[in-house]
């Protein structure tokens, strides 16, 4: 599904995750960067669904080429009736991107992120030229029974908040999600968890139907005594897993694309201790539309 192009809405508010900064920040004092929820103000004839990405084009010019900045992606972070409930804003889970130069022992600004900064940096009345809605890989299914599996890295956790919030935080009449939803988030400590105070409402209040378990990769050590990344803490549960996936569970996966290796070798490995054939098993969950995958 995809809609025209709308330039240039106006930044209405921002949540800007400096670190160790009061209630609005969204990663702690220790998180390894920062990242920033930006809600931007788009009016109502801008409509997505969840798990679609947006484009954002940053003003000036490409320090490379002189040519104007091209358009980056973004995979929108909140529901289509956005964070206001109104259906008039939407929202992005950005990192500031920024470059550290070994040999000066400090951050080079001419190497910065270009899209990323003037996001993160944004205040009340920024334009911000977008364009899209776009992409139907993470559409979530129609039928809201639907167990659904989600695999998030860093801000990869953008889709996943917006099917959270849709699944347990807004009251739709014509929309009642009633399967179990699964979220496996992958970061490098507890201050770098993003939305855990969400999450951990939600949690509250449906723990039959939400469930969270984080891969702390700075803080907790896998079954072999090494580091915990995203792929160990999926394999702690494997047969949980391979059971939802068989009764026609969806799993979604977003973050950096460097996670997939992992992730598929660990499911690879599974699939030969459960006598399984391991390309006729993902194809199968391909065909049927079970298996979503969003990396960069």
């Amino acid at each position: 599904c995809t809609f025209p192009t709308f330039p240039f809405f106006s930044f209405f508010h921002g949540i800007r995750a400096i670190r160790g900064i009061g209630s609005d920040a969204i990663v702690g004092a220790d998180a390894p960067g920062e990242v920033c929820h930006v809600h931007i103000n788009c009016g109502p004839t801008f409509r997505y669904w969840e798990g679609q990405s947006l484009g954002v084009v940053p003003p000036g010019l490409c320090p490379k080429s002189g040519k104007p900045n091209t358009v980056r992606l973004y995979s929108i972070a909140s529901t289509r009736y956005g964070d206001d409930g109104a259906g008039t804003s939407v929202s992005l889970c950005v990192r500031r991107a920024v470059y550290w130069d070994k040999e000066t022992g400090a951050e080079d600004p001419a190497k910065k992120g270009i899209c990323s900064n003037f996001l993160c940096d944004a205040t009340p009345g920024t334009e911000i030229m977008m364009t899209g809605p776009t992409g139907q890989v993470m559409l979530l299914p129609k039928d809201p029974s639907t167990p659904v599996i989600m695999v998030a890295t860093g801000t990869g956790i953008a889709p996943m908040r917006a099917y959270i919030r849709r699944f347990f935080v807004e009251d739709v009449p014509s929309w009642n999600f009633t399967g179990l939803a699964w979220l496996f988030m992958g970061v490098a400590n507890s201050d770098a968890t993003l939305y855990d105070d969400e999450f951990q409402e939600c949690v509250k209040r449906f723990p039959g139907q939400f469930r969270i378990d984080y891969a702390l990769s700075r803080e907790q050590n896998n079954k072999k005594g090494g580091k915990m990344y995203i792929q160990d803490k999926v394999e702690e549960y494997k047969d949980q897993v391979f059971g939802l996936l068989d009764g026609g569970a969806h799993m979604y996966f977003c973050g950096l694309k460097g996670m997939m290796p992992g992730i598929l070798s660990m499911l690879e490995g599974v699939c030969k201790e459960k006598g399984i054939d391991y390309e006729e098993w993902l194809e199968g969950l391909k065909k049927n539309g079970q298996w979503h995958v969003e990396v960069y």
